[in-house]
C-alpha cells in the first residue's frame, strides 16, 4: 500500500502521511477515475476501515483528499457512528490533520493562502472552494476539460454522460444550465468540470 502511495503524493508528505496509516484496521486502495468523487472512506462490515482515492488526482488534491478520508477515519473512532459524516467533529478533525502538511516543503507557495482560508472551516468537498478548485486544477495533467465558471453564456457543454447543456445566467453560487434535449433547468456548481461543444 505505502508503495502506491508514494508515487502519489508530494514527496517531503510521505513520512507523515505513513505515521497517519500505520493502523491494523485501515486499508488504501488506489482506484481508476470515477467522475462523482475524487475518495471515500468505509467502515466495513468485518470492522475494518477502507479508504480508496482516485489515481488521476495531482499530488496535491490526492493528498488533500487522502487526509479528508482519513479524518473521517479518525473522527469515526475518536466521537462514534453517530455524527455527521461532514460535521464539526470531522471538521476538527481534518483541521488537525491537515496542519503538519500546510507548509512550502509540501505545497507551492501559490496554494498555501488559498490552503489557509478553506481550512478556517473545510467543506465536504475541496471543489466547492472556486479559488482553491481553480488553483489546484493548473497542477493537473492537460485535458479537454473546463470548469462552467469559464464556459462562456450561452455556449453549449457536455459532461461525462454525454447530456448537453447550454450555459446560462449566474444565480447566487451556481449558474442555470439548460439540458439541450429536454428542455429542463438544471444548477451547476461553478467548478463542475465540463467539455465544451462547438
Amino acid at each position: 500500500m505505502h508503495k502506491t502511495l508514494l508515487n502519489h503524493i508530494p514527496p517531503k508528505a510521505v513520512n507523515q502521511v505513513i505515521s497517519l496509516l500505520n493502523h491494523d484496521q485501515l486499508t488504501v486502495k488506489v482506484k481508476s477515475e470515477r467522475k462523482t468523487r475524487h475518495g471515500d472512506y468505509r467502515n466495513l462490515p468485518n470492522g475494518k476501515h477502507q479508504i480508496t482515492i482516485n489515481a488521476n488526482l495531482n499530488t496535491y488534491r490526492f493528498l488533500i483528499t487522502l487526509i479528508h478520508e482519513i479524518a473521517h477515519f479518525e473522527a469515526y473512532k475518536s466521537f462514534g457512528k453517530n455524527i455527521k459524516p461532514h460535521g464539526k467533529e470531522w471538521k476538527h478533525t481534518f483541521q488537525r490533520l491537515m496542519l503538519p502538511f500546510l507548509n512550502p516543503q509540501v505545497f507551492p507557495m501559490a496554494l498555501l493562502p488559498l490552503l489557509a482560508k478553506h481550512f478556517k472551516n473545510p467543506k465536504a468537498s475541496s471543489d466547492t472552494d472556486t479559488a482553491l478548485a481553480w488553483a489546484l486544477k493548473q497542477f493537473d495533467q492537460p485535458n479537454d476539460k473546463t470548469f462552467v465558471f469559464e464556459v462562456p453564456l450561452g455556449q453549449n457543454f457536455k459532461l461525462y454522460n454525454g447530456k448537453v447543456f447550454k450555459k446560462g445566467e449566474k444565480r447566487v453560487k451556481r449558474y442555470e444550465c439548460v439540458e439541450v434535449a429536454s428542455g429542463k433547468l438544471y444548477l451547476f456548481n461553478p467548478n463542475a468540470e465540463v467539455e465544451l461543444v462547438n
